[in-house]
């Protein structure tokens, strides 16, 4: 017989042989149980086998995790710490711009490996891509391929590794895509445009105002306060829990229209580099609501309730009882009927409460996350209820006041490139502003340049309005003084 032959033959019993046992298995299996603890055995002491040959461990962390495939918080972090730390040694990378992302991100392309230095110690690092199975099937979208990063160390290094570098790794991610991504400027949904299981409640803009404390208009001393106070509330981790406090602070901005307060609330989020959450409180349908986002907000952020004077009758309640007090006290309670309130009105009406907005401020649910700053501005501050601009709850006030020279000054630079006083008509403009209460806003519009104005046409333009404006103030003082005294004669010769 052929060599061929033969070999045919033997192919065919090897085959023969492997169906029989595999028709076979499954009865041994089942009959014999010691089998099963034969096969427990071989597996076990084949790891210890290859765990004392090869003394390495690995961690994997996959991109997407939970129910409905979440993308991980821990892979994000992972991602953003090896495209800032490890990616100069790789030679396979790829850039994306991510929807958070304000600039190019260079991050490892698939099956490239890196090492990191930790304390001494090697580390390795792999980008490992998989493509999930064909004949899966879920209700939600799955991605086109599964992504993970694999982790590998000296078992003699495991508790360095678990115990500080990982936390060292989870920060210094977040760290750096805090770092690069698009600040937010967030606005409140109201309830009825939230739908399906991925509702929001705050929809969001990129935040691109330009506003710093370098062009603010106000005075130097009272800027330089305020970034010493900004300064200390974000290097103070330590110090509020040290204290037993949240890590929040709370800013009141009063003064009137035109003063610069939405302007100080860009400037502190642009030093910061802090998102900011414009809650509008009318449409929070009721305390449970506020709460609610509350708990939506993010660290290093601000919360700005502005005009919150107009926003809702927060002492509504307490001058209903006062009232009632009143009609009881007259006697006449009983003869008047309840007012009718239009049909729906009670639906509409934001049902937020002083004392819900108060626990929103520092209750305990504001120890929910930390480094946030709550920011509230008002044009009439003896409106407000002292409860709730107390110090521990407003912790800082500042007036936004009229324009001062020192302020001017920084228009005059802004506005017409005026620096150190080189212009003999500012001292007109700096005794002008002593005598008349000017907003910074009305200022900055007399010096913004129109069309073949040059730096000495502005600075007429704004002395003459100023002169307007003190001899309208000087009639008005003289009318007011001559209505009292012929008050008063009237008085006399009654």
């Amino acid at each position: 017989m052929a060599p061929g032959g033969i070999d045919e033959k033997w192919a065919a019993a090897l085959w023969s042989l492997a169906a029989s046992a595999m028709f076979l298995w499954p009865v041994v299996y089942r009959y014999f149980p010691g089998i099963q603890l034969f096969e427990y055995s071989l597996s076990k002491y084949s790891r210890r086998l290859v765990f004392l040959v090869f003394p390495y461990i690995h961690i994997t962390f996959p991109e997407f995790s939970g129910e409905r495939m979440k993308r991980s918080d821990a892979y994000a972090a992972i991602e953003s710490y090896l495209a800032a730390s490890c990616t100069q040694s790789a030679t396979k990378l790829k850039a994306e711009l991510g929807k958070d992302s304000s600039s190019l991100t260079l991050s490892m392309d698939e099956y490239e490996e890196v090492t990191d230095d930790f304390r001494g110690v090697r580390i390795w690092w792999t980008s490992v891509s998989r493509s999930p199975p064909q004949n899966s099937f879920s209700f939600y979208p799955q991605p086109d391929s599964r992504r993970y990063f694999r982790l590998v160390f000296h078992r003699r290094h495991r508790d360095l590794v678990v115990g500080s570098y990982l936390d060292h790794v989870l920060a210094a991610g977040r760290e750096a895509a805090f770092r690069n991504r698009r600040r937010k400027l967030y606005t409140n949904n109201p309830t009825n445009n939230s739908f399906g299981y991925k509702k929001s409640v705050w929809s969001h803009v990129t935040f691109t105002h330009p506003s710093t404390f370098a062009t603010l208009a106000m005075d130097p001393d009272k800027k330089r306060e305020i970034v010493a106070d900004l300064e200390a509330f974000r290097s103070g981790k330590d110090f509020y829990a040290k204290i037993g406090k949240p890590w929040k602070r709370g800013y009141l901005l009063h003064g009137p229209p035109g003063t610069g307060k939405s302007t100080m609330i860009a400037a502190i989020a642009n030093y910061l580099d802090y998102d900011v959450y414009d809650l509008e409180l009318t449409s929070v349908k009721d305390n449970t609501e506020l709460r609610k986002l509350f708990i939506e907000t993010t660290g290093k952020s601000i919360i700005v309730i502005e005009d919150i004077d107009c926003s809702l009758d927060l002492t509504g309640e307490r001058k209903k009882k006062k009232k009632k007090d009143d009609k009881e006290e007259d006697g006449k309670e009983g003869d008047r009927k309840p007012p009718v309130k239009p049909h729906g009105d009670d639906e509409k009406q934001s049902k937020v409460t002083l004392s819900g907005l108060l626990n929103f401020i520092d209750g305990l649910w504001s120890a929910c996350g930390g480094e946030r700053l709550i920011i509230f501005t008002t044009n009439h501050v003896e409106k407000l209820d002292p409860a709730l601009i107390r110090r521990g709850r407003m912790d800082k006030h500042i007036e936004m006041s009229y324009c001062c020279f020192e302020a001017f000054k920084v228009l005059a630079a802004n506005y017409l490139g005026i620096v150190d006083g080189d212009h003999r008509l500012l001292e007109d403009v700096r005794v002008l502003l002593d005598e008349v209460k000017m907003t910074p806003a009305d200022v900055a519009e007399n010096l913004m340049p129109k069309s073949g104005d040059d730096a000495e046409s502005c600075l007429r333009r704004l002395i003459q309005e100023l002169e307007e404006a003190r001899e309208k103030a000087t009639v008005r003082v003289e009318e007011g003084n001559s209505t009292d005294g012929t008050a008063e004669s009237e008085v006399v010769s009654n």
